[in-house]
């Protein structure tokens, strides 16, 4: 699995634990939902900047939104 992938996968997971729409998490770390989604979808690689911006809305370390699972899944 790739890094985009994997990013993709734990940012679903993060916002869907927290109960956020990707409109609120756009809206907190001031990036559009439509590029929330892209992240989410794997269709886009997230700059360093991006992933720190989305990991302060979401109160969490930024190197948990790319690590990967220990399963190697």
């Amino acid at each position: 699995m790739d890094l985009k992938e994997t990013l993709a996968i734990n940012l679903r997971r993060a916002r869907s634990s927290r109960h956020l729409t990707q409109e609120e998490l756009a809206e907190r770390s001031g990036l559009s939902s439509r590029y929330i989604g892209a992240i989410e979808r794997a269709s886009v690689s997230a700059s360093v900047t991006v992933l720190g911006r989305i990991a302060d809305a979401l109160g969490m370390e930024p190197e948990a939104l790319i690590r990967t699972s220990k399963t190697g899944r």
